[in-house]
């Protein structure tokens, strides 16, 4: 009996071991930054691919068929308006003029023949000597000599535009492009490619589109009753370059195109940006950076949303502290924040940071932190 009492004491030590350990105490609930949404008046910058064109981008081409005698211009060469910039073998075109000057010169003589025709014949038919169908014959010969010298004007002008379109000169100011033709080539006035470009860049235009919601939400924000009175209100836009850096001075938006291109379902849009010092160039790349007012919007630091599988989530937290994943439609940025349509309100209470290793229902404890958007104010 005695050992039978020993063995029940220890069997009542042990399981009572096993019971404090199953009863350890949980680990408690980690501590996580919590703040509450609040709806705000923000500008969302958003932005638009572009592409950069001259003011002026010409094709040089010639306007007669002959020698390419002289190219005066290097490629990339800044040239002004009138200046020379190739020569085409003038001798056909000036012997053209000869010709045409000597036809010229006959025609006066045959008016002055025929003229003299009419002074003999006029006293003869006054006097009934010779009948006056001989002097209408002879002033008609008149007039025809007179319009034969018209011709000849005519052709001598003609003549002289040819000679003068041997020598192309530069309708604008502004940069040449490649130079296929050489000089020696033979050029023409039906060659497909041109003699090389021209572009005037002391302003440039960048083109970009809008689609259809954007161009709503961009028109209802300024007053006007037309789109042109809407353009002159419209504040400066700032272009983006290549490099992701902005371009040292802003824009301003004065065109939009008269209709929606049916197969993007997109509007195109013109800035107009000043480039005195030749920066950008025809061809020239980059991003029109437009910003859109938002009424009431709701903000979330992009620290407090994770990503998975294209959707964006932040946690919200309960009454009960208890966390919710919970999706949300991004609109736009501004700053380091993300404008939400849809799957949050104001007043909601979202973890802001640490929630990397966060799971949906997991308890937390959460710190009391300044409102979002008192901290989007801060940043």
């Amino acid at each position: 009996m005695k050992n039978v009492i020993i063995t029940s004491f220890i069997l009542a030590l042990v399981l009572s071991s096993c019971a404090d350990k199953s009863q350890a105490p949980a680990p408690p609930p980690p501590v996580l930054p919590v703040a509450a949404i609040t709806s705000e008046n923000t500008t969302t910058d958003n932005e638009y691919p572009a592409s950069i064109q001259g003011t002026v981008d010409v094709e040089i081409r010639p306007q007669v068929n002959g020698n390419l005698d002289r190219v005066l211009v290097d490629e990339g060469a800044y040239v002004s308006k009138g200046q020379t910039l190739f020569k085409i073998n003038e001798r056909p075109f000036r012997e053209q003029l000869n010709n045409a000057l000597a036809s010229l010169h006959a025609a006066e003589a045959a008016l002055i023949n025929a003229q003299l025709e009419v002074d003999k014949l006029t006293p003869l038919v006054q006097n009934k000597v010779v009948s006056d169908y001989q002097l209408k014959t002879a002033k008609a010969s008149q007039k025809i000599a007179a319009a034969n010298i018209e011709q000849a004007k005519a052709m001598v002008a003609s003549a002289k535009i040819n000679l003068g379109y041997t020598n192309v000169t530069a309708p604008v100011s502004g940069y040449i492009g490649r130079l296929p033709k050489k000089q020696g080539s033979l050029v023409s006035a039906t060659d497909v490619e041109p003699l090389t470009t021209l572009s005037d860049v002391h302003e440039v235009f960048a083109y970009f589109s809008l689609g259809e919601t954007d161009f709503i939400n961009f028109k209802s924000q300024y007053a006007g009753n037309s789109i042109g009175d809407k353009i002159k209100k419209l504040p400066p836009v700032s272009l983006i370059l290549a490099d992701n850096n902005a371009y040292p001075q802003t824009g301003k938006i004065d065109m939009v195109n008269g209709q929606f291109d049916k197969t993007t379902g997109a509007i195109t849009l013109r800035a107009t940006f000043p480039n005195a010092n030749g920066t950008l160039r025809s061809g020239n790349t980059g991003r029109i950076r437009l910003g859109l007012q938002h009424d009431n919007a709701i903000l979330v630091p992009q620290s407090a949303t994770i990503e998975m599988q294209d959707k964006i989530f932040v946690f919200t937290v309960d009454k009960n502290n208890k966390v919710t994943k919970m999706p949300i439609t991004v609109i736009g940025k501004t700053g380091t924040n993300y404008l939400i349509k849809d799957g949050v309100k104001s007043g909601d209470q979202i973890v802001l940071s640490g929630i990397d290793k966060l799971q949906e229902g997991q308890v937390i404890q959460p710190e009391k932190v300044a409102k979002v958007a008192q901290i989007t104010n801060k940043k």
